[in-house]
């Protein structure tokens, strides 16, 4: 992750997703107090998160302190999502990107449930999340995927966590073909190597992709897609 988040043609894509949807769901109008949630190697927290406010981020793993430290991170906790080292109403915002999923997180409704303590009245959580359980291949495999999900299931999962939901849609869906056929090509052609999506070199096809996904940015942020590898919400604390 650290030496492909900053030219990968996923990471790139979900950026520009991702800055569309704060500006439409969350329109800071004053700069956040934001919380990423599993920042990883704080790629999310220093570059386009930073846009919008003061970001602290929290993982569990000393890696990821490790190497959010090297982009030069300020603001940093190691712990797990499902214990959050604040004070409740701390954060206007709390994001976690493809962080819920993993075989780590024992219970994504305790970590939702934390989201929303840490969360001022009527802040908002933004989640990125990887999409149907049938799409599972090598890639879950090494990076410990425990489950995989529909939108209709994180709406009511938001939803029990005391969030009122703002905006569901699916993501990368204009790729969505060619990942069905590369998953089916793994259960056809298995391989020895139990290898991530993010070794492939996608080469000149980089560009071309980060395009295609990024192209979804306003169509995700304003009416949804009705399917994809991702899916993605805007949930809006209780008051």
């Amino acid at each position: 992750m650290y030496r492909v988040e900053d030219r990968h043609w996923w990471y790139q894509g979900m950026a520009s997703i991702t800055r569309l949807l704060i500006e439409r769901w969350v329109q800071p109008d004053a700069p956040l107090k934001i919380l990423d949630a599993g920042c990883g190697t704080g790629a999310a927290m220093t570059t386009y998160l930073a846009e919008y406010g003061e970001v602290t981020g929290v993982d569990l793993y000393p890696q990821a302190m490790e190497y959010s430290r090297r982009r030069k991170a300020r603001l940093l906790a190691r712990a797990s999502v499902l214990d959050l080292p604040f004070v409740p109403a701390s954060f206007d915002l709390v994001t976690s990107f493809d962080v819920l999923y993993e075989r780590g997180v024992r219970s994504d409704a305790t970590a939702l449930r934390e989201f929303a303590r840490v969360l001022a009245p009527l802040g908002r959580v933004l989640l990125r999340l990887p999409a149907y359980d049938w799409l599972r291949g090598r890639h879950d495999e090494r990076v410990h995927t425990r489950r995989r999900y529909t939108a209709k299931q994180l709406r009511t999962l938001l939803e029990q966590a005391g969030f009122d939901v703002e905006h569901v849609s699916y993501a990368n869906t204009l790729l969505f073909p060619l990942a069905v056929l590369k998953r089916l090509g793994e259960s056809l052609f298995p391989l020895k190597e139990n290898a991530s999506d993010l070794t492939l070199d996608t080469g000149m096809f980089n560009t071309l992709f980060r395009t295609i996904l990024s192209s979804e940015a306003p169509l995700i942020a304003k009416f949804g897609l009705p399917f994809g590898l991702s899916v993605v919400a805007v949930g809006r604390k209780r008051s």
